[in-house]
């Protein structure tokens, strides 16, 4: 038994020191290895590693997106002077925890109370150079990239990264909304009343335009109705003067009965005519006339 004893004290010493010489990196963290308070090794991907213990430790960095979201809103000047209530979020991580340790400590809250700073600065200065409309439709998503960007240039230089800037809400103090509204409001009834004037005048400009064409097309047709009618009228006589000159009792024959025809179509037609007259010659006698 005491010869096994020194044998399980160095089997045991062996186990102290594997147990502070291994670490583990969870795939969520940066690992930093000190000596001395030096940086002497920096560990980003997950897995087991190994120290010199005693001599060496280790600090983890959390290396997930993080979320900046205030709890209470900002008051901002736009353009116009107008004070708005700005509530916004901004999503950050670490991405060079070395740079990170040496420009903060590390210090995580000492790095967000900066990113506020900068990301306040930089919504106070768009805000001030945008108007209401802006902000709140027209250009907001390129006030947020603005920010995003000039923010991220600060965020490099402490080894921490933003990924997004985004305004959840823009609204106006209770005291000066009921009169902000109602002069949007104005202003929006005002550029409906243009547009709706625009509107009737271009309505009534299609409309003479569709008239005129309308004429013009008519004119043509009727143009051409009244040159086909004369067309067919000159063919028609020609033809009547051929018929005429092969039998030109026979065509006033013809002629007559056609008359007829015409004439006495309703039973309630009444003519009043001298029965000698010239009109009547085939009721008294079909013969042809004597040549």
């Amino acid at each position: 038994m005491e010869r096994l004893l020194p044998s399980l004290i160095g089997v045991a010493v062996l186990l102290l020191i594997a147990s502070s010489s291994l670490f583990t990196v969870d795939q969520r963290q940066f690992a930093m290895v000190f000596q001395f308070g030096e940086v002497v090794r920096v560990i980003e991907q997950p897995g087991i590693q190994f120290k010199v213990p005693v001599l060496q430790n280790v600090r983890y960095y959390d290396r997930r997106i993080q979320t900046i979201d205030p709890e209470e809103p900002e008051l901002f000047n736009t353009r116009e002077k107008k004070n708005v209530l700005v509530d916004s979020f901004v999503k950050w991580r670490v991405r060079d925890v070395e740079q990170f340790y040496k420009s903060v400590g590390g210090n995580e809250l000492a790095a967000v109370a900066r990113l506020k700073q900068t990301i306040n600065d930089g919504l106070r200065a768009e805000f001030g150079q945008k108007s209401v409309a802006d902000v709140v439709s027209g250009q907001r998503d390129q006030v947020m990239e603005d920010v995003r960007k000039k923010a991220n240039l600060d965020a490099q230089k402490i080894g921490m990264e933003i990924l997004d800037v985004r305004l959840k809400r823009v609204d106006f103090p209770d005291k000066i909304s009921a009169s902000v509204f109602e002069r949007m409001n104005s202003e929006r009834r005002t550029v409906a009343s243009q547009l709706r004037s625009e509107g009737a005048a271009e309505a009534e400009r299609i409309r003479a335009d569709a008239d005129r064409q309308r004429e013009v097309l008519l004119a043509e047709a009727y143009r051409k109705a009244q040159t086909m009618k004369g067309e067919g009228d000159a063919r028609a006589g020609a033809i009547y003067a051929q018929a005429y000159g092969k039998n030109p009792e026979f065509y006033a024959f013809w002629r007559s009965m056609d008359a007829y025809k015409q004439t006495m179509r309703s039973k309630s037609d009444v003519l009043v005519l001298d029965p000698s007259s010239e009109f009547f010659k085939y009721f008294k006698s079909t013969k042809p006339a004597a040549k």
